[in-house]
């Protein structure tokens, strides 16, 4: 292997020990957050990304990039979410073409309680995490990442 396939390697190295550290802390999420909210980690990214939004709402194509969806899939889990009264849909008021999805009262509500679950769990999967030797220099580097 030369220098190259070298560099290659370990940036392909750091990937996977960014995916592990992705996939352990997703899985801790998903198990708290349904546990005690009854919500999967994606639909609470949808709540949290619009509670961030002056007026808490975005358009669709927004709130697809915010939770890393394709369109089709954004769309499905707008819906459910609606059905369950977390959200709604609102039609632009400059381009009646736009359509708006904007976090409820309910939808608010739900999110503050399911907040200090998020936090903390987040909070001991990271600790978790930076016991194990391979994830460590990744967990620090998030930390660092706060600082900036």
């Amino acid at each position: 292997m030369g220098i190259k396939d070298d560099a290659v390697e370990v940036r392909a190295q750091g990937w996977r020990t960014l995916a592990a550290l992705h996939g352990s802390i997703e899985a801790e999420l998903e198990k708290a957050l349904q546990a005690a909210n009854d919500l999967s980690v994606v639909e609470y990214t949808v709540l949290d990304a619009l509670s961030r939004q002056d007026g808490w709402h975005m358009r669709m194509q927004q709130l697809a990039r915010a939770t890393a969806l394709s369109s089709s899939a954004t769309t499905r889990l707008v819906n459910r979410l609606e059905d369950r009264g977390l959200l709604t849909r609102i039609l632009c008021a400059d381009d009646r073409r736009g359509i708006y999805t904007e976090l409820t009262a309910a939808g608010q509500k739900l999110l503050e309680a399911a907040k200090p679950v998020h936090d903390d769990t987040l909070a001991a999967a990271l600790d978790a995490a930076e016991a194990v030797p391979e994830l460590e220099p990744l967990v620090r580097a998030l930390g660092a990442l706060q600082k900036v």
